[in-house]
């Protein structure tokens, strides 16, 4: 009885589910205070960002468009050749 006098006189707990409890409330306070300073840096990164015009993207979304229609249209005759070589070479050799 003494020592909890003594425990509760100097500010320590002797419960264990009580000193459990404040612990998860300093990381639950401290995870909230870093997710809210990242959020926070977060928005001052992004207003320093240079962001293209609507005409810059018009432009580079067609180079990408002509570009993937001239690689398809590309690899599919290369496809079509090596098919037909493949047939030739079938029908030399009679397999």
């Amino acid at each position: 009885m003494a020592t909890q006098a003594v425990k509760v006189k100097n500010g320590e707990s002797g419960n264990a589910i009580t000193e459990a409890a404040s612990g998860v409330g300093e990381k639950v306070t401290s995870s909230l205070a870093n997710a809210r300073e990242f959020l926070h840096e977060t928005r001052l990164e992004m207003k320093q960002v240079t962001w293209p015009t609507r005409e810059d993207v018009v432009s580079t979304t067609w180079v990408v468009v002509v570009t993937v229609a001239f690689f398809g249209v590309f690899l599919w005759l290369v496809d079509l050749g090596v098919q037909r070589a493949v047939q030739a070479i079938f029908k030399k050799f009679g397999v």
